[in-house]
């Protein structure tokens, strides 16, 4: 059975086989439902940290049923840079990846890594054990 693609992620997020590309657009009208369902997993596997960069962006251009050339011309940069990104071979700049957030409604940001928010207390008993553990400032408040 075919699926969208032979992409390796599309066939965690799209289990249902196609025959069409999720690319060839001429094809098949978009089912909008399902593409907002694949964007939200792409977006929880994102935060996951189940997905590179690369995968990020490779699966976001397909949804938006978009080719390499048309996304690359749409955003401003060239196919090649945008193969690069795709597999991973490079590391976008900032200005890069917020071209490539913006049409997806995504901004460029710190995030916490999933699993390490430090609790207040872990963090004052780690500074205190420290040798050169810097005092919290009494002005910060707080919220246990």
């Amino acid at each position: 059975m075919r699926r969208h693609c032979s992409w390796t992620p599309c066939a965690i997020f799209c289990p249902e086989p196609h025959g069409a590309s999720l690319v060839d657009k001429r094809r098949k009208a978009p089912d909008l439902s399902h593409e907002r369902k694949l964007r939200q997993e792409i977006y929880d596997a994102m935060a996951a940290g189940r997905m590179s960069v690369g995968q990020a962006v490779a699966a976001m251009r397909r949804i938006s049923r978009l080719t390499q050339p048309e996304f690359a011309k749409h955003r401003g940069f060239s196919v090649q840079s945008l193969r690069l990104i795709e597999s991973d071979k490079t590391n976008p700049t900032i200005d890069t990846l917020g071209k490539i957030a913006s049409i997806f409604g995504l901004q460029v940001g710190f995030v916490p890594k999933t699993g390490s928010c430090v609790s207040w207390q872990e963090l004052e008993r780690g500074l205190s054990e420290s040798p050169e553990a810097v005092p919290l400032p009494s002005r910060i408040e707080r919220s246990e």
